[in-house]
């Protein structure tokens, strides 16, 4: 089992020790009774990750890298390979365990940098990454100055791919809940709240909206990274079955709907500051996720559009502030 303690001593050293209760049943009931089938071998392979007592951990570069003044041995190197692939797919990153580079279905560098210039000042700050995955931008969150980060996502593997990083930097303050936003309580209390990739797979985004300004304090930032497509405040796409293969999509607003939605929710300031086409250089299939990628869930003869007919993949950012 991994460890969850180290979290709670943070949300006391927060001040936010009234939230243990709630967060402490809500793990039992989502993850310490629900664990995947699968945890056995991730486990095991998190307990094969090998001791190393001087690792230096980059959290500020492009990939997470994981370091040590003198190499691992050829035993070391074979047992982090392969603690490291029972942990497949890895999607999110890219990290490099010393010198062992996890190259990332996703470049989730080339989103951080969609948003990290937007971003307030984090010296000192509480940050709630929502559907975090297994928790890049959470670390790149800590290497931009953040004082204290938590992650949230239901995945357990995702949580054990974060775990193998946090070995290496057991205290730094940033943390992981396997958890959903839903399951979260009203924190009232970071500073800056993300939720990237998360809306358009809610049956009720309205909900998550108001799910998100309750983690915040007044005056809080958020950081709203969707799906979208082109058209004007009433557009909003609601796909017939699939999306680029996927049934769990269940809306994707244009970027003025959306900040229409932000608006009948109670958010002010709102402002969108980059809308990107996802390309088959950010999302692919590598030798660390063999699955199918963007490349499958396109039209083979018509980049624009999915399988199913619908515009291909473009991703927008936009901010919003709690008032207050």
């Amino acid at each position: 089992m991994l460890p969850l303690e180290p979290f709670f001593d943070a949300l006391q050293r927060a001040g936010l020790a009234r939230f243990e209760p709630h967060l402490r049943d809500a793990l039992r009931r989502e993850y310490l009774e629900r664990l995947n089938g699968d945890t056995p071998t991730w486990h095991a392979g998190y307990l094969k990750l090998p001791d190393v007592d001087d690792a230096r951990v980059d959290t500020s570069s492009d990939t997470i890298t994981i370091t040590r003044e003198a190499p691992l041995t050829p035993e070391q190197q074979a047992d982090l390979e392969t603690a490291l692939r029972s942990m497949m797919p890895w999607r999110k990153g890219p990290f490099d365990f010393f010198g062992t580079f996890v190259d990332t279905e996703w470049r989730s560098d080339w989103k951080w940098h969609r948003i990290a210039p937007h971003l307030p000042d984090l010296s000192g700050r509480c940050v709630l990454d929502v559907g975090c995955g297994s928790g890049y931008h959470c670390w790149r969150l800590h290497g931009a100055g953040a004082g204290w980060v938590v992650g949230a996502d239901p995945s357990q593997k995702f949580f054990y791919q974060f775990s193998a990083v946090k070995r290496y930097i057991p205290d730094a303050p940033v943390h992981y809940l396997p958890l959903k936003s839903e399951d979260l309580p009203a924190f009232g209390a970071f500073d800056l709240v993300l939720s990237m990739g998360v809306i358009y797979h809610r049956r009720a985004p309205f909900d998550h909206l108001d799910e998100l300004r309750s983690f915040l304090r007044p005056g809080g930032t958020l950081v709203l990274e969707t799906l979208v497509v082109d058209g004007d405040e009433n557009t909003v796409l609601t796909p017939e079955d699939r999306y680029a293969r996927m049934r769990n999509v269940w809306c994707i607003p244009s970027p003025l709907a959306a900040e229409r939605w932000l608006r009948r929710t109670g958010w002010e300031n709102i402002r969108t500051v980059d809308i990107s086409v996802t390309t088959l250089d950010e999302q692919r299939r590598t030798d660390w996720m063999r699955f199918h990628s963007l490349r499958d869930f396109l039209d083979p003869d018509d980049h624009s559009r999915t399988l199913e007919g619908y515009p291909a993949p473009k991703r927008a950012v936009i901010l919003a502030r709690k008032p207050g």
